[in-house]
């Protein structure tokens, strides 16, 4: 297991205390492990858009759920058992699952589809207006038209000190 010290890092940042702890989860998921079930893709489309399917042959939507808690997203699978039937031979997946994605901050989930087998969830990154850059003009005092505007100022520069 390797462990990694971004002490050094964090000396001159508040708050990004959270990323040490994503960093050495993402090294413990190495794919081997039994937590690689069920097989899932993420894409996106360089506008914000993600999409991560997941391969769920055998689940229908009473048997999976999904839920969004802070910047976690659970996909849960719980396979009902069928008694009515002897298996003689099992080489189907069937197990009951728990797959999480740690998601950024302002991403969203916005939809989610189950289609042959695929279970997709659609996710979108909306940044809150306050948070997008934005232009700021800048003014001039040659931007005043005529000596008019500047008395005007001066005016009520000699009323506030009144």
């Amino acid at each position: 297991m390797n462990s990694y010290d971004f002490t050094p890092l964090f000396r001159h940042s508040i708050g990004f205390d959270q990323i040490q702890s994503l960093l050495n989860n993402l090294t413990l998921d190495d794919g081997t492990s039994p937590n690689s079930y069920p097989p899932y893709n993420i894409e996106t489309s360089g506008d914000g858009s993600y999409r991560i399917t997941l391969a769920v042959a055998g689940f229908n939507k009473t048997e999976l759920e999904i839920e969004v808690r802070e910047n976690s997203l659970s996909i849960i699978g719980k396979i009902g058992s069928n008694k009515n039937s002897k298996l003689l031979h099992q080489g189907i997946a069937g197990r009951s699952f728990k797959r999480v994605f740690s998601l950024a901050d302002y991403v969203k989930v916005i939809d989610s589809t189950l289609e042959n087998g695929l279970l997709h969830i659609d996710l979108t990154r909306e940044i809150p207006e306050s948070l997008k850059p934005r232009k700021i003009t800048i003014n001039s005092i040659s931007d005043f038209s005529s000596t008019d505007e500047a008395e005007k100022l001066s005016s009520d520069e000699s009323k506030a000190a009144a």
